[in-house]
């Protein structure tokens, strides 16, 4: 009696796997037996990067609203407090906005943060 190999499913699950690493280098686009280790580690690195790509756009947005409150004569964590300090509750992405495309609007925050300092 023959052994049952299931070609069928066999081979679509290697068919889906190169066809998820289409336009990899060598043979890792061509051959299943590389194709399916660089499929799972391109998988953890693109659960990896998901989180990791959250602290890297708010440090990007800390460097921008620093940058701007520096041109204006403010350390960026003094100006942080005296938001608190005013009740004002904008995140970082937005004021990261504003410092870079209406710089008038971030400067007269700015004056409202220093005249309670």
């Amino acid at each position: 009696m023959p052994r049952v190999t299931n070609i069928v499913a066999t081979k679509k699950r290697r068919n889906r796997v190169l066809a998820t690493t289409r336009g990899y280098f060598g043979n890792k686009s061509r051959l299943f037996r590389y194709a399916k280790d660089a499929m799972w580690r391109a998988g953890k690195f693109a659960y990896r990067d998901r989180k990791r790509k959250k602290t890297d756009m708010r440090q990007l947005w800390i460097v921008r609203i620093n940058a701007a409150c520096r041109e204006n004569g403010m350390a960026y964590s003094r100006f942080m407090n005296g938001l608190k300090k005013l009740g004002i509750e904008m995140d970082r992405r937005s004021l990261s906005e504003l410092a870079i495309h209406s710089i008038e609007a971030f400067v007269e925050i700015v004056a409202k943060v220093r005249a309670i300092s």
